[in-house]
């Protein structure tokens, strides 16, 4: 007969094999940093059970490059201020770049100081993500659910999961890098096409005008014929240029993803404009989304935000991006004037319409004068 206390070892130990491979092909399914950076932090939390949990990427000027945590909301975010600084026990990692395991972090003397709405931390583990003796980041966790802290078991399962997560980062950052490369090519080829083909169109519509012009006097009817045939190259010359601008991908898609890239925006406009607007992600991160899907919803974003700061009159402006099963929706709502949609025909609402469709999604619009607008856009995830 089997000993009782080895089969329990090998089940425990198949169960935490099984936990970490879950975790690491969790990572390995998302391309963009960003993600795979939140991916390995909510991964790292869920594996040892750990009520908080952070992972920093050390930039060149003492400060981090990317920080992201999980547990704590975006409102409590907003209140702990600005990113960290390699201060306390987060510089002191970064230059030791070793494990750190603690029963209580506040009685550590490399410990300093947290901002007031900072959530209050206990027990603490930190591993570095190692690329042979670089730093790529440290994972952080605090707080565990189970009493007793983090373990030694614990320190070497999370040191497991972050040789795993190097390899994850570094092909992130390899495969952004390559899809970077990919658009510098793209958008030069599609430069000399567009030069090419607008030139031409530009061209042939200038010496018909002329012909046009020449003929106005002499043969009206020719005449007439010949600025319908401007007219019509015109709108073919319109629509080139429609759909080479529609090919070009922001190049912070590529670099940060549809999320990220889109907060960024947000808090741009939030800096220039005296209105706050706050942006809120809720949901799974959304993965690799159809180019067509992304551009869709960073664009209809991009011109309910241009309405609403031109023509709102708004005292606040709410972006909210939902990932609901398969779906992925956007609201941007104001608490402005409002408008009667029949009576304004334009603000954009014809092109944000057609480019949901594109996408195979839809676009609603809830407005009236006086009570505000919400615009949501939904596509498939």
């Amino acid at each position: 007969m089997s000993d009782p206390s080895e089969s329990g070892a090998v089940q425990d130990r198949d169960a935490v094999l099984h936990a970490v491979s879950s975790a690491v092909l969790a990572v390995t399914r998302h391309l963009s940093v960003r993600e795979v950076l939140q991916v390995i932090v909510r991964s790292a939390g869920r594996l040892l059970d750990a009520r908080y949990a952070a992972l920093g990427v050390p930039d060149d000027d003492g400060a981090f490059a990317e920080f992201v945590a999980e547990g704590i909301s975006p409102r409590e975010w907003e209140a702990i201020g600005p990113t960290p600084r390699q201060h306390g026990m987060l510089g002191a990692m970064l230059r030791q770049a070793t494990p750190v395991r603690l029963p209580d972090i506040r009685r550590d003397p490399r410990f300093e100081w947290w901002p007031k709405a900072h959530p209050v931390l206990k027990d603490f583990l930190g591993v570095p993500i190692l690329d042979g003796d670089r730093v790529l980041g440290i994972i952080f966790l605090s707080n565990k659910r189970a009493p007793g802290g983090f373990t030694e078991a614990d320190q070497e399962l999370l040191t497991l999961f972050a040789a795993h997560a190097a390899i994850a980062l570094t092909n992130a950052r390899l495969y952004e890098r390559s899809r970077e490369l990919t658009l510098v090519e793209e958008r030069t080829r599609m430069a000399r096409e567009l030069h090419d083909a607008v030139t031409q169109k530009l061209f042939s519509l200038r010496l018909t005008a002329r012909a046009a012009s020449a003929l106005l006097s002499a043969d009206p009817g020719r005449a007439a014929r010949e600025i319908d045939r401007v007219e019509r190259m015109a709108g073919e010359a319109l629509a080139e240029l429609r759909a080479v601008i529609v090919e070009l991908r922001p190049a912070d898609l590529d670099r940060h993803g549809l999320v990220e890239t889109l907060r960024k925006h947000v808090h741009l406009l939030d800096r220039l404009h005296p209105v706050p607007i706050a942006f809120t992600f809720e949901g799974e991160p959304p993965g690799d989304l159809p180019a067509e899907v992304e551009v869709a919803v960073l664009r209809v974003a991009q011109e309910a935000l241009h309405n609403a700061l031109r023509h709102a009159k708004a005292t606040a402006i709410d972006v909210r991006l939902t990932r609901a099963g398969s779906a992925l929706v956007l609201v941007v709502s104001d608490d402005g004037r409002g408008f009667d949609e029949a009576a304004s025909p334009g603000l954009g609402l014809p092109s944000m319409r057609d480019r949901a469709q594109a996408a195979g999604g839809s676009l609603g619009l809830s407005t009236a004068p006086g009570a505000g607008t919400t615009l949501r856009l939904e596509v498939p995830a």
